[in-house]
């Protein structure tokens, strides 16, 4: 079986994404507090990855929910490149999931 774009996203960025939303915590947690929630939902998607292996996680509530909380992944003023990429990365694979 191949790897789906999603499971390649996941495979490529977890890792950095794991890092760096819980480096815009302590870099933004301040002046963005959303950088939590952030935080917060990544972890919950990290652990139904992890939960259904090669499987399809359910993720469509936890997406709504960053999308909710980012404004549809908008890039706040006055920012890291660390927290724009954050965004970057959570945008792709939102839409790689929607692609499966």
């Amino acid at each position: 079986m191949s790897e789906t774009l999603f499971q390649a996203q996941v495979k490529n960025n977890f890792e950095t994404l794991d890092l760096y939303t819980t480096a815009i915590t302590r870099a933004h947690g301040k002046s963005h507090p959303e950088a939590f929630d952030v935080r917060e939902i990544f972890e919950a998607i990290q652990e139904k990855v992890e939960s259904v292996g090669e499987s399809k996680p359910d993720l469509c509530e936890e997406f709504a929910q960053l999308q909710k909380v980012t404004d549809y992944y908008k890039i706040p003023n006055n920012v890291c490149p660390t927290y724009e990429s954050t965004y970057e990365m959570l945008k792709e694979l939102n839409q790689a999931y929607d692609a499966q």
